[in-house]
């Protein structure tokens, strides 16, 4: 078996006894007694000839030609029978990460022009925008999911392995878009609902904010220990400058606003598990979601596999093929 399997350049059959069958044919022809055909019972001189002509012309017996073309074609029939197989080339199985929830402010304060990407002055959510969709890109594997919140909470995408839609829904999304005040504790819970509704295992929330609670039904204190309850790691990010600024001809001038809330967003992360960071700009949160990243890292890919090809069609077209031609071998003599 292992000569023919090199011969044919297969890694192996799947139903390796259907070849105990090419013997078959020969036990067959050897076991089996070879019919007589009835003796005419008035014999006269010209019987052979009569015979001859009833036969079609030929009483000559079966040519060796057909015989083995026979042969040949139950052999293949029987390799096909038995499901030839090649290993195909190595294919390593996807990464396995984390369902991972980004919830992202776009309150009012987001609209503050206080920070400078690619040389340029740009609002909080541009550059939080950058900077988020490049953490997208180093997730790989993760269920991704996002939420945005303003007065309320909304959920713009469930947890998925679609990164690339992720990213789109996150560009689209506008300061003002879910109200222009903050309700955190709600954003909390909404992203609780959506992970506890998937497989138990790692379960993270990015929540990036750049205020306070000013809004919603829930306070962020209570949503952060539903939270914890419910297997939910917070990492909380606090965004932007103290109190925003004002560009005027291209200079930074200070003005009055909200703080952000660095002490209830410490508790919420402490409480969950998580981490606090705070980013007075893009370079500090790009820095922080890279830092993110080496905290819940993506597991790598695990050992690469060869999937099992089947050969089988081959034989057995070949089967047929000659099969086809003994028989018309066979009718010709």
């Amino acid at each position: 078996m292992n000569a023919l399997r090199e011969l044919l350049g297969l890694d192996g059959f799947a139903w390796p006894w259907m070849l105990l069958a090419l013997p078959l044919p020969w036990l067959v022809h050897l076991l089996v007694p070879a019919r007589r055909s009835a003796q005419p019972a008035l014999r006269v001189p010209w019987n052979d000839r009569l015979l001859r002509i009833a036969s079609g012309g030929s009483l000559a017996p079966t040519p060796r030609g057909f015989a083995w073309l026979a042969f040949l074609a139950w052999s293949l029939l029987c390799v096909a029978a038995a499901r030839p197989q090649q290993l195909g080339p190595a294919i390593a199985p996807p990464q396995v990460g984390r369902d991972l929830m980004l919830a992202v402010d776009l309150s009012a304060s987001m609209g503050e022009q206080d920070m400078e990407l690619g040389g340029r002055i740009v609002d909080r959510l541009t550059a939080a925008k950058a900077v988020l969709a490049d953490f997208l890109e180093r997730r790989a594997g993760d269920r991704v999911g996002l939420v945005v919140f303003g007065e309320r909470a909304f959920a713009l995408t469930p947890l998925t392995l679609d990164r690339a839609s992720v990213q789109e829904q996150l560009g689209d999304s506008v300061v003002g878009l879910a109200g222009r005040a903050t309700a955190i504790g709600d954003a909390i819970a909404l992203a609780t609902k959506r992970l506890q509704q998937q497989p138990d295992g790692q379960r993270v929330l990015v929540l990036l904010t750049d205020g306070v609670n000013t809004a919603g039904t829930l306070d962020p204190a209570k949503a952060a220990q539903i939270a914890r309850d419910n297997g939910v790691r917070i990492h909380a990010v606090a965004f932007g400058g103290d109190g925003g600024a004002l560009s005027v001809f291209g200079f930074q001038l200070p003005m009055g606003g909200d703080e952000v809330d660095e002490a209830g967003l410490q508790r919420i992360a402490a409480v969950t598990g998580g981490r606090f960071f705070r980013a007075r700009d893009t370079d500090a949160l790009a820095g922080i979601y890279a830092e993110i990243d080496a905290l819940e890292p993506v597991q790598r890919q695990g050992q690469a596999v060869r999937p099992k090809i089947e050969r089988y069609p081959l034989p057995l077209a070949w089967a047929l093929g000659i099969g086809l031609l003994a028989l018309v071998v066979g009718r010709r003599r």
